[in-house]
């Protein structure tokens, strides 16, 4: 027991004493924010453009911020929240900026309260009317003659369950004395205004500033501007900064996914006792980010997804490497008899396959099958070896772990 107990007594100091190649491994992560934003200034300035009416005391528009994830929206609206909070300070004008999460903070109550809360009206966290919950806000708000800018990031998690509080929030203006609120919605689903009552879609979409995608060597100069401040001199090989910029260009130029990429190279060649990072340290850590988020997406996946994933991961293992939409829901009746769950009819288990294919668990494309009309062909995007471990970790599969779909004669559906 001794000699086990000496062991754990000295494990952090070996870890301690090992070289660090780290100067500050916080600059990779995406909350990070820097005073210089590469390849955002056209936007950093379309979002000041709009804002600086605050800083005359006019209400700005409300204003929808569009991208796909990493694309640097919310950097922008953080550090130019910041700037604006700055120079209205510098000037006498005061001016809030208030950032919240859609996905954390997602529904009309505890949107509400949260705010009221920054504005110093205390707010149960559950258990008032939400009419009661808006009057007192309006009330916090209306204390004195100020400019409030609501930033609303992941901003269609918010009206999954109605749009009735970004309703009110487009409205306010007309109810307040004092103060004046503008809102900046930040979203990556470029259809979610569809879903939004009119009214209150023109309201929230005054303004539109649209954030593309990062090319290969875009993401190169964000990796090096951090770099030079996350390592210490002399770690990186030559070709580590290229090779994540590659990788995360593949991902639709996603510098949240290059960032990762950089930190978790660093993170393995140091527990490795590597003195430098190399180009095999970038694509182990490639393999375990995939790994890591493919776990995490199927772990989450509903049980009827889950089914009809297993279908398509049978039928490949089965030696088959182009599947059918039929051959698929075919496995997937057979496995809901098995296990006693409701079979879905075969249009919507197509639509769960076109969801598994935009995560890109799955890859599913259409094809012309001639006189028999035109077919999905369903292939696996993921390793199979980790996502039959998840799959059959939950307890609903797990009798359906050897069972084996019968050969099949191809069906054109």
């Amino acid at each position: 027991m001794e000699t086990q107990a000496a062991t754990i007594n000295g494990i952090f100091e070996d870890m301690l004493t090992r070289k660090n190649i780290f100067e500050n491994r916080e600059v990779l992560r995406s909350t990070y924010i820097p005073d210089h934003l590469p390849h955002r200034s056209e936007q950093v300035k379309g979002l000041a453009t709009i804002l600086v009416s605050a800083l005359r005391g006019e209400t700005p528009s409300n204003i929808l911020i569009y991208g796909k994830t990493g694309t640097g929206k919310t950097a922008v609206a953080k550090h130019v929240g910041k700037e604006l909070e700055r120079t209205g300070e510098l000037h006498g004008i005061p001016c809030v900026v208030v950032y919240i999460n859609c996905e954390v903070v997602d529904t009309q109550y505890r949107l509400l309260a949260y705010l009221a809360r920054h504005f110093e009206k205390e707010i149960p966290m559950t258990g008032w009317p939400t009419d009661q919950v808006y009057t007192e806000l309006k009330n916090a708000l209306d204390t004195e003659k100020h400019i409030a800018i609501i930033i609303l990031d992941e901003v269609d998690k918010l009206v999954i369950k109605g749009d009735d509080v970004l309703y009110n929030l487009t409205r306010i203006n007309s109810e307040l004395k004092k103060a004046k609120v503008s809102l900046i919605g930040v979203t990556n689903d470029l259809k979610f205004t569809e879903f939004l009552d009119p009214r209150v879609k023109s309201s929230l979409g005054e303004e539109e500033i649209i954030f593309p995608p990062y090319d290969a060597n875009q993401l190169r100069d964000i990796l090096h501007q951090r770099a030079a401040a996350a390592f210490k001199p002399g770690i990186l090989e030559d070709m580590v900064i290229p090779l994540c910029a590659a990788y995360a260009a593949q991902e639709h130029g996603d510098a949240r996914r290059a960032l990762d990429l950089l930190r978790v190279s660093g993170e393995l060649a140091e527990r490795a006792k590597s003195p430098t990072v190399k180009e095999t340290h970038v694509k182990h850590a490639q393999e375990k980010i995939e790994t890591d988020r493919i776990v995490e997406v199927v772990k989450t996946l509903p049980t009827q997804s889950k089914l009809v994933l297993l279908s398509a991961f049978l039928l490949c293992n089965n030696g088959d490497s182009n599947i059918t939409t039929g051959e698929a829901y075919n496995v997937y009746k057979q496995m809901c008899r098995i296990i006693g769950i409701e079979v879905l009819t075969q249009r919507r288990v197509t639509d769960l396959i076109s969801e598994l294919d935009m995560m890109g668990i799955l890859n599913a494309t259409v094809v012309s099958k001639g006189r028999y009309g035109r077919t999905k062909e369903i292939s696996l995007s993921v390793s199979t070896g980790s996502t039959r471990k998840v799959l059959f970790e939950d307890y609903r599969l797990k009798p359906l772990e050897d069972y084996r779909p019968p050969n099949q004669t191809k069906l054109y559906a």
